[in-house]
């Protein structure tokens, strides 16, 4: 009987749609972390703190980010961000470029419409770890197009704040998508993924 149960729940799960198409099913977890970071527009960063009175203490900071433009088939599975080294989580980076971003789909409707907490596996969230670092200028037009074409207004920022293009480089991925706790997946079957 359980088994059926989760049977039926992995064919609903397989019928309802999220903003970019049909939701990947949960045993393709490469396919289910490109889904969710193509599908999200900020994450969650954590650093390693270099602020006095927070030294080394985890901190974790609001950022806008974009694999690509919206639509099914146009992502990169690269989480691009724009950044200013007046940001407090950017001057942690700039001691220790090491950092975890965690994307879910709570922030799109999906998770409210199907009445999933956030927290329930079924609202799907990635967490990659690896480093921040800068684009170079073959990569900045990609990382430019990915970013605008999410957030236009970035292109008003103010000028003095000195804003660059930077990417996470992916080091490791967990998927938690469904019942039974995370899913490991490499950066080389998340990048072999066809959008």
């Amino acid at each position: 009987m359980a088994g059926l149960l989760l049977l039926c729940a992995a064919a609903v799960l397989l019928l309802l749609l999220a903003p970019g198409g049909a939701i990947p099913p949960p045993e393709d977890a490469a396919r289910m972390a490109r889904f969710v970071l193509h599908n999200c527009d900020w994450g969650a960063l954590a650093t390693l703190s270099a602020q006095e009175g927070l030294r080394g203490q985890p901190f974790a900071n609001i950022f806008s980010l974009s694999d690509g433009p919206p639509g099914p088939s146009s992502g990169s599975g690269v989480p691009y961000l724009y950044l200013t080294d007046m940001e407090i989580s950017v001057q942690d980076l700039e001691i220790n470029s090491n950092a975890s971003l965690t994307v879910s789909l709570a922030q799109t409707p999906y998770c409210k419409k199907h009445r999933y907490d956030p927290q329930n596996p079924l609202c799907a969230h990635i967490i990659f770890c690896g480093s921040i670092v800068k684009v170079n200028d073959s990569e900045a037009g990609l990382a430019k197009k990915a970013l605008f074409s999410r957030h236009p207004e970035m292109e008003s920022w103010p000028k003095d704040h000195n804003w660059f293009f930077a990417k996470f480089n992916i080091t490791n991925i967990w998927v938690l998508d469904y019942f039974g706790g995370l899913k490991i997946v490499t950066p080389e079957e998340y990048y072999s993924i066809k959008p």
